[in-house]
């Protein structure tokens, strides 16, 4: 479990402005939490906790009670907490995909035969098994950001966070990765942290957390969260689009459900409407 005790932090650079402020959050393992906000609201900023990138001002971070404070316990930390940004090319290091898997685990100084097993099996888990030989210069947004993640997952660790990891790819590549981040936990049983503006991905956990300058100021399901529009909105937040169709409608007078999240769950309720059901 990663738990959050009254967190505060502020960047030494500009003491006046408190970016986390009481912070309190528990992460279940094997859970795929969400973290929302709009720009400059801590969402990254919390995530950077998780695995000591940054420390408190005050309150305690701890991951399977190890407290990110402890010098002693940050490679330990370190090594349980992988995180995916944005960038894939800032990820990438070698000039062979299976060179670059093999990174990390090297510089952990695991063995050449357990780092072999590593590479492939993590080069598996995200489909790229077949482009472990090509460079990875010459592959698409998506596939380097697969590439990303199985250098994180070469790592073996319990937690993965990752950071606005579609920013920057084409509708194709977004579908890889979020598909990709779902495999991670619902076959390999990692906990998943995301931190998203698209809402569409956000549907796919199983708890979202909304986050607005620097505190958390609403938790639930996707379905709690993406009914309530208005308040949404008011954030500075958006809705799953067929959310907003939906809520539209509803507001319109027509009977439509208000926990419609995907296309299909809106296409099956909009029939049964027409059909009179």
């Amino acid at each position: 479990m990663i738990k959050v005790q009254d967190l505060d932090f502020y960047y030494k650079t500009d003491q006046q402005r408190v970016v986390l402020d009481s912070v309190n959050l528990s992460i279940e393992p094997g859970e795929f939490l969400t973290i929302l906000g709009r720009n400059g609201s801590g969402k990254s900023t919390l995530a950077k906790h998780f695995n000591a990138i940054l420390l408190p001002e005050g309150g305690k971070v701890y991951v399977d009670s190890m407290d990110t404070m402890d010098e002693q316990l940050i490679f330990d930390i370190r090594q349980k907490v992988g995180m995916v940004f944005q960038n894939p090319d800032n990820q990438i290091v070698a000039t062979l995909v299976e060179d670059d898997v093999a990174f990390a685990p090297e510089n952990l100084g695991v063995p050449p035969e357990e780092i072999v097993k590593r590479v492939d099996e993590a080069l598996q888990i995200v489909g790229m098994s077949e482009y472990k030989k090509h460079a990875p210069h010459l592959l698409s947004g998506g596939q380097k950001q697969r590439v990303a993640i199985a250098g994180v997952i070469a790592m073996k660790p319990k937690y993965l966070i990752f950071d606005e990891p579609t920013a920057m790819l084409d509708p194709i590549g977004r579908r890889e990765v979020i598909r990709t981040i779902k495999k991670l936990n619902r076959e390999e049983g990692l906990t998943i942290i995301l931190i998203t503006h698209n809402m569409e991905e956000a549907v796919e956990s199983d708890r979202i957390v909304v986050i607005d300058r620097g505190n958390i100021i609403k938790e639930g399901t996707p379905s709690e969260i993406f009914s309530c529009v208005d308040e949404m909105n008011s954030l500075g937040l958006d809705v799953p689009q067929v959310t907003k169709l939906t809520n539209e409608l509803v507001k319109a007078g027509i009977p439509m459900p208000q926990d419609i999240l995907t296309t299909e769950q809106f296409d099956r309720e909009f029939i049964k409407i027409l059909e009179g059901k």
